[in-house]
């Protein structure tokens, strides 16, 4: 798995820990869209704000057919906090071994205090009924984000 995905491609089949005691498993969601949305970290600013952004827009998204996760290098009880905080109605994954981060190739060179971290760069992805990369965006800015994807998964869907 250390191929990472094209835009048309099959996405490989994962199977992750996610918040409420559930495994988030790719094929299991064969027959609806999934929009993963990778985030660098829990209870940061810009991060909350898209949670709250996708959480404010989550009935049109399951009106659309879609299943949202947010991906993050957090561990579960952090995510559960953290969902648990913010009202998402949306389940997170916790991608410890970066599985999936290596996949959607998210994680970037930053600075930090000066030093070189290697950390995940906001990128959101859409996946097809098929299991195929349908759309992404790479070095998102949250203000607006959502309703660009909103936009796109209309667009996928002819409407």
């Amino acid at each position: 798995m250390e191929t990472s995905v094209q835009l048309g491609q099959q996405v490989p089949d994962f199977e992750l820990p996610a918040t409420g005691n559930q495994t988030v498993k790719l094929s299991d969601l064969k027959g609806k869209y999934v929009v993963l949305y990778f985030y660098p970290k829990d209870h940061t600013p810009g991060c909350t704000q898209e949670g709250r952004d996708f959480r404010d827009h989550y009935q049109e998204f399951q009106s659309l057919g879609a299943e949202i996760y947010g991906v993050s290098r957090d561990s579960l009880k952090t995510h559960e906090n953290f969902k648990a905080k913010q009202q998402l109605p949306f389940e997170l994954i916790s991608d410890r071994e970066e599985t999936l981060c290596k996949l959607f190739e998210v994680l970037k060179q930053k600075k930090m205090f000066g030093r070189d971290v290697l950390g995940i760069e906001r990128s959101t992805f859409i996946i097809d009924p098929e299991g195929r990369l349908a759309a992404e965006w790479r070095k998102v800015k949250v203000k607006g984000h959502v309703d660009e994807v909103l936009d796109t998964l209309k667009e996928l869907q002819g409407d």
